[in-house]
């Protein structure tokens, strides 16, 4: 394993009021409140922030984002296992950005048995163990950190809902491809709506790049129209997203 930096977290007390507000509720949820959750999730906040953001709304996380019909894990699990040959009940999966472990409990139905996870939030990965799916959760901060992993140990690293502007950064995909072994897939999400698009172009380019180079080869790229609830004032209905699937070349 690579030697690292000790990671710090900032826990919920630092959250700012309009966080507190936002995240806290003695009501039922509505859409209404889920809407503002997600603003506030995709504002383009320092990492102090973001961890202190995630970490109060761990507990409710879940909860939101059936409200918002997020349906990028069930996507994602459905590419993968469509595609992905062999024995899944031996295949290692890295789930970065793993949150409270909504893909791999949807991979684990699938017949995967064998799940490492990455998060930058305490709080969230508190909910993942208490699912008892992983093997090994490790708290890092994406793009701040380097990934906690062996360099070619997994035969699926996966990431889903991170990949996006103002959350984890277009260059974390160097360490994805690091993690995968040779022959391995990488399966990543990102959203398709208008404020998104300048990322998703980035993100694709980088596929692009490293595809031409003879490290990745694309397996399948699926548009979406119907991602999740739209949150933004100007949109109405779902917005769209898209999965990506890429095996890492044998040789590269």
């Amino acid at each position: 394993m690579r030697d690292r930096k000790p990671v710090i977290f900032f826990f919920c007390w630092y959250c700012t009021d309009s966080h507190r507000q936002v995240i806290m509720g003695e009501h039922k949820r509505t859409l209404t409140d889920v809407k503002n959750v997600i603003l506030s999730a995709h504002e383009d906040s320092g990492p102090r922030d973001k961890v202190c953001f995630y970490n109060k709304w761990a507990e409710q996380y879940e909860e939101d984002v059936a409200l918002l019909d997020y349906r990028a894990p069930s996507l994602a699990t459905e590419c993968i296992a469509s595609h992905v040959q062999g024995d899944k009940g031996s295949a290692k999966v890295l789930d970065v950005a793993c949150g409270t472990g909504l893909v791999s409990v949807k991979l684990r139905e699938k017949g995967f048995q064998h799940f490492s996870g990455v998060d930058g939030s305490e709080a969230m990965l508190e909910v993942c163990r208490r699912t008892g799916l992983y093997q090994d959760l490790w708290p890092c901060v994406l793009g701040l950190e380097p990934l906690p992993v062996q360099a070619e140990a997994y035969d699926i690293v996966v990431i889903v809902g991170a990949l996006s502007v103002g959350q984890v950064p277009v260059s974390v995909i160097e360490e994805l491809w690091v993690a995968t072994k040779p022959g391995g897939y990488i399966c990543l999400t990102t959203r398709a709506n208008p404020d998104n698009l300048e990322y998703k172009a980035e993100l694709e380019l980088t596929l692009d790049e490293m595809t031409r180079d003879g490290r990745l080869v694309r397996v399948s790229v699926t548009e979406v129209e119907e991602w999740e609830r739209a949150v933004q004032e100007h949109e109405t209905g779902y917005i769209p997203g898209a999965v990506y699937l890429y095996r890492k070349a044998l040789h590269s």
